[in-house]
């Protein structure tokens, strides 16, 4: 499978700085903006003047997202969430329009439990899910997100526990081949 290896240094660092605090440093805070997505501090980007790999009209930015690994903090928007719109919002900020972008992101495993009703976590974690915030407003911005049936499966989520913004496919494997031979660019955000 195509691997997209974005190397955003800025990328980087906000990834680093989000994982590891809520205190965004002031040489960030100053120069940040948010082009698009601002349901979080950590999603936005910082401008880079004369940046090699301008928008290319000619491409349609198709990206498969990987979305695994566990739930570390309940009361919190999981930081995979957060990469997504990140890379939602460097493609607006590196000139795409949005309707050039199409991501779908596929999660799995132990993520699993992240895309649950409010119902759901409720019972889980005693509070409503903060992932709901980042689902509903990527999802306003277009990005798709599946389910892996077979983790779901695993960790014995029945279907109705899933918020209904996230469809249900057979498998992570069978979704990343077939956006693969769709022409999709596989990307991993996640931390783990």
């Amino acid at each position: 499978m195509k691997k997209l290896c974005l190397a955003f240094f800025a990328s980087s660092i906000l990834f680093a700085f989000s994982a590891n605090s809520q205190q965004m440093p002031p040489h960030i805070a100053e120069t940040i903006t948010y082009p698009q997505l601002d349901f979080t501090p950590w999603v936005g980007v910082i401008p880079i003047e004369n940046a090699a790999m301008p928008y290319d009209p000619s491409l349609d930015y198709k990206i498969a997202i990987d979305v695994y690994g566990s739930v570390k903090d309940s009361t919190k928007i999981h930081s995979t969430f957060t990469e997504i719109a990140r890379t939602y919002n460097l493609h607006i900020a590196n000139g795409v329009p949005a309707d050039k972008i199409e991501i779908v992101a596929v999660i799995h495993g132990g993520m699993s439990l992240a895309a649950g009703t409010h119902e759901a976590y409720q019972e889980k974690y005693g509070i409503d899910n903060p992932n709901m915030l980042a689902i509903q407003e990527l999802e306003k911005v277009g990005v798709k997100f599946l389910m892996c049936g077979q983790s779901m499966s695993f960790w014995n989520i029945p279907a109705n526990n899933i918020t209904p913004e996230v469809k249900i496919a057979i498998s992570a494997k069978t979704s990343f081949v077939m956006l693969d031979q769709m022409g999709f660019s596989y990307l991993n955000v996640s931390d783990d």
